[in-house]
């Protein structure tokens, strides 16, 4: 059986590339390829900082043994463009490479090549011939493919997008047609570019308005007191609330009572979060960047909304606050749309084909 060992967060973690990672585990693919999970980044971890900077000496000998010992023909790194997470993954390529392993680079977001190092020739150079060096490079979105076969046209680009498995939930029509507050959710990482403070003053604004809505946060992160303050300084503790992160079944049920989910996100790749709330009829409002608008389109599926605009985030909400005929198709056209195009089996096949490829 061929040996795959897949580079990410902790599998406990709330980040995308940990469900992500979680979603290969759990997949089909462990039938046909011998998966193992090397742990990178501080995301689960709990450590000091002496503890991480030990981390960060130890961990190229740990992922060499690793490598020695498991003995994987494919090294699977999943990252994002940011500094961190770029040169963190870069020493991880570099290794594998080194010992002859074939690369899977796969990148969840962050900014483009071109963009990466505006300032420096030499880094832009190196990052072209990283990305060139890798057996194959994935990429979630449709627009981001031109930008790297201008970026590096010797890579081997191919674009993988995220999906999810089927969502139970039927949608019957008095879950939206009620007359009551529209419960609106969002799930993930409690940042502030993932437009969260915008969101609790759409919520002030349609208070305003006297439109019903209550907005459920869900998820944890280093923002968690700037957004428990806005809350307390808006005074909407009674229709916003932390949950803390949620996973398995209290997710579902929080997809299954909501009726929007929202991310005025400013940078994105391919959110898993967007694509499970649609799977059980959750209309999304969001911000169109990354592989958003390869998933909705503007009032069929959801609205597209500019980021750091909580005016428009309002806007939109209200209309469906108002309109709940439209809400329900919405819904409807949502769970219809990963259904048809964002299934987890539509993804395990693109994955084994893919790494099939890399090793013939």
């Amino acid at each position: 059986m061929i040996r795959v060992l897949v580079l990410g967060p902790a599998r406990w973690a709330p980040s995308g590339v940990a469900t992500h990672v979680n979603r290969l585990f759990e997949s089909n693919l462990a039938a046909e390829f011998s998966l193992a999970h090397f742990q990178v980044g501080s995301e689960g971890r709990g450590e000091s900082r002496v503890g991480a900077l030990i981390r960060l000496m130890t961990s190229p000998l740990t992922f060499a043994a690793r490598l020695v010992r498991v003995r994987p023909r494919i090294v699977h790194i999943n990252t994002s463009f940011d500094l961190k997470g770029y040169w963190r993954d870069v020493v991880y390529f570099v290794i594998a490479k080194a010992l002859r392993r074939r690369v899977v680079y796969q990148i969840h977001g962050g900014a483009l090549p071109a963009d990466f190092f505006p300032r420096s020739r030499m880094l832009t150079w190196f990052l072209r011939r990283m990305l060139s060096w890798s057996d194959a490079v994935v990429v979630l979105a449709t627009c981001q493919l031109p930008a790297y076969r201008e970026f590096a046209p010797r890579a081997r680009l191919v674009r993988i997008a995220n999906g999810v498995p089927a969502c139970a939930a039927e949608l019957r029509a008095e879950r939206y047609l009620a007359d009551r507050a529209l419960e609106t959710v969002y799930v993930g990482r409690l940042v502030a570019s993932k437009g969260i403070l915008e969101a609790v003053d759409a919520v002030a604004l349609l208070r305003k308005r006297d439109v019903l809505v209550r907005l459920t946060i869900a998820g944890s992160g280093p923002a968690e007191g700037q957004i428990r303050q806005a809350i307390a300084s808006a005074q909407l503790e009674d229709c916003v609330r932390l949950s803390g992160a949620v996973f398995g079944e209290a997710k579902e049920q929080l997809w299954r009572a909501a009726h929007v989910f929202v991310l005025a996100t400013h940078r994105e790749g391919l959110p898993y979060a967007l694509l499970e709330s649609m799977a059980c009829g959750v209309v999304p409002i969001v911000s169109p960047v990354g592989g958003i608008p390869d998933v909705v389109q503007d009032e069929v599926q959801g609205f597209l909304i500019p980021n750091r605009s909580p005016t428009a985030l309002a806007d939109a909400l209200e209309r469906l606050a108002k309109d709940r005929s439209r809400l329900y198709r919405m819904a409807l056209a949502a769970q219809a749309q990963v259904t048809r195009n964002y299934s987890m089996s539509r993804v395990e096949e693109e994955f084994k084909s893919l790494y099939h490829a890399v090793i013939r």
